[in-house]
């Protein structure tokens, strides 16, 4: 007797058990249920089988030599592993079969309501108890003596349901070792995914201290120029603050013979202008006759000696690339090995004969 479906009945708390008691796979009540470990949601033993087979197709039978294997609950999505007793290694639920013997028990003694089996709608008082294989579609016998059945090839309904049943089951197993291939392939590329992301950080964090390292080479060759640059104009600076420093003293005292030769030419006395005139004049000329001060060379300011031509260097920091360092290398001794061939081609052809 269908326990499922060939009993209508009101919502009552023997009803809401009974879908406790549904296997999520055929939609029966469960047959020697088992318990799958560690989730404890059940599944009858042959569901479970099926399910095990389908994603273990390698997997032959009983007592084979093949370590076990695995799938997936069909409620929660947990990974089972099973030992090589297979789906046999699993311990049966008897609290849940004894439960099923009980409400089986308490429903077989209790009358069908009206209602309970669909009835034909052109004879009212049969049952659709045939299938008719011609149509595909149910019917009751007196469709098959008298009715649109008559010329029909039909089949006991129970046969039919079962074996509609059973191709139900066998798709659903389908599903459910493709879902599994499917989450498995989801795994991989999740993987895959992380691996590429942990490779990439690794290569930036390698890229960058290349490039910091090459960056802290220039910084130090740039102070390193700048320290000489800063040499020079200090040198040169300190060269021309002397030589000011001359030019302001020599202008002092040229300034103090001034006065004092303004001086004399105020005095009206002959004698004494004379006398002091004399000497003066010989200082000024001896001053005015002194040794030359320095002077600094034309373009002396200059320093555009200090010019770094970088544009080759420039042009190497562009082209910097993955993998190029290789090949340059490569290109270069190619270049140095077909110049070293032309040239001794050309001595032998410059050879006397």
């Amino acid at each position: 007797m269908d326990y499922q479906s060939s009993i209508i009945r009101d919502s009552t708390p023997m009803e809401n058990l009974e879908k406790q008691l549904i296997c999520p796979i055929c939609l029966e009540m469960f047959t020697k249920p088992v318990v799958i470990l560690p989730c404890q949601h059940n599944l009858c033993r042959k569901c479970a089988s099926d399910i095990f087979q389908a994603a273990n197709p390698y997997w032959q039978s009983r007592g084979t030599t093949l370590s076990g294997g695995r799938f997936r609950c069909p409620s929660c999505r947990h990974e089972v592993i099973l030992d090589r007793h297979g789906v046999y290694g699993l311990q049966r639920n008897l609290l849940v079969e004894n439960i099923i013997d009980i409400y089986k028990q308490e429903y077989s003694s209790r009358p069908l309501k009206k209602g309970n089996h669909p009835m034909c709608k052109e004879h009212e008082d049969e049952k659709i108890n045939i299938y008719c294989l011609t149509c595909e579609m149910p019917t009751c016998s007196m469709c098959k003596v008298f009715g649109a059945h008559k010329d029909c090839e039909v089949a006991p309904l129970q046969n039919v349901f079962q074996g509609q049943k059973m191709e139900l089951t066998n798709c659903i197993s389908m599903l459910v070792a493709g879902n599994d291939r499917v989450q498995t392939i989801i795994s991989q590329l999740e993987d895959s995914c992380k691996t590429t992301e942990d490779n990439g950080r690794l290569v930036k964090q390698e890229l960058c201290e290349k490039i910091n390292a090459l960056i802290a080479v220039l910084e130090e060759k740039k102070s390193e120029l700048l320290q000489k640059v800063t040499k020079e104009q200090e040198e040169k600076t300190s060269l021309v603050q002397a030589l000011i420093q001359q030019y302001k003293e020599q202008l002092e005292e040229s300034t103090k013979l001034m006065e004092t030769a303004f001086q004399s030419l105020e005095e009206t006395g002959g004698a004494t202008f004379l006398t002091n005139a004399k000497q003066l004049i010989k200082t000024i000329v001896e001053a005015s006759k002194g040794g030359r001060l320095g002077k600094i060379e034309q373009g002396f300011e200059n320093m555009d000696y200090f010019t770094l031509d970088l544009e080759h260097i420039a042009e190497i920091l562009r082209d910097i690339d993955f993998g190029t360092g290789d090949e340059e290398e490569e290109e270069l001794n190619e270049e140095e090995e077909e110049t070293e061939e032309e040239s001794s081609q050309e001595r032998k052809v410059d050879a006397p004969q």
